[in-house]
């Protein structure tokens, strides 16, 4: 049976490029979009648009640190962080604005913006198609794509009023490239108490690098100026298992196992939550 077009994806098919072709717009087809070329793309049954080609990117979300993810969001524990992302972006986009969402996970955060700018849409992309089976449905205006951050994005020049980065890779090119003259990037990344106590007592839980803030605003500097930080910081209590989902989202899930975790006696029942948001504006 034909896969039909996410009604998500229908309002970004005049943004979207082939992405071999670069140029092409993408129109709806059976199960698919393709471009005048014959380039085709599938649409998948979850929903989302596969429009990585060639040689996949290694995605580090698996289908357990997905899971855990959904379960972990849904306790509302980050909630303070996802209502910073839409208070900052719908301070930045008018309300019928386009969102784009690089590295959009299961569009938790994405979802969240779209909830505060009524009239928006969103795009998700991610290389994870895992995560993207949650993120096609996590909101009606929000649609999904498979998408490598590295590579140049499958959309058109200054067509997003918004680009959400949070934790997540970046392509600062791509950024400036996509965004609107009036646009503004937000950037959401750990601060360095985020998750302190795990860190301190979990081993092969990935550290965080105390020049990165220096790094980032250096790799962004030339096509980005910031506007405006905030901090989210709290402290946040964990019961039953909401401590090992939130190990299990992360990378650091790959080094350990739930049954370690379980045993070591190793998870806090409290952890603090430390998280900087900055505003760019393009150059």
């Amino acid at each position: 049976m034909p896969v039909l077009l996410p009604p998500a994806l229908g309002p970004f098919l005049d943004l979207l490029r082939c992405p071999t072709c670069r140029t092409r717009r993408l129109h709806p087809g059976r199960s698919a979009v393709r471009c005048p070329a014959g380039h085709s793309f599938d649409i998948a049954r979850h929903g989302y648009a596969g429009l990585l080609t060639g040689t996949r990117a290694t995605s580090g979300d698996d289908a357990a640190m997905v899971q855990a993810r959904d379960r972990f969001l849904a306790t509302g524990r980050y909630a303070p962080i996802r209502q910073a992302v839409a208070r900052l972006a719908a301070g930045s986009a008018p309300e019928r604005g386009t969102v784009v969402d690089v590295g959009c996970g299961t569009g938790y955060y994405l979802a969240g913006v779209l909830d505060q700018l009524p009239g928006a849409r969103g795009l998700g992309l991610d290389t994870s198609a895992r995560a993207l089976r949650s993120a096609a449905r996590t909101h009606e205006r929000g649609a999904a794509a498979t998408w490598d951050v590295f590579r140049p994005f499958p959309l058109a020049d200054e067509v997003a009023d918004v680009v959400l980065n949070v934790f997540a890779p970046r392509n600062p090119a791509e950024f400036h490239r996509i965004l609107r003259r009036a646009g503004r990037l937000i950037v959401v990344r750990p601060g360095g108490r985020h998750l302190t106590e795990l860190r301190g007592r979990v081993p092969g839980m990935v550290a965080i690098d105390p020049a990165k803030e220096e790094r980032l605003h250096r790799v962004l500097d030339p096509r980005f100026e910031a506007v405006a930080t905030e901090r989210v910081e709290y402290s946040m209590a964990l019961a039953g298992a909401e401590a090992l989902d939130l190990v299990g989202m992360t990378p650091s899930a790959r080094h350990l196992s739930r049954t370690e975790l379980n045993d070591g006696g190793l998870l806090p029942d409290r952890v603090t939550v430390s998280v900087l948001a900055t505003v760019y504006r393009p150059r």
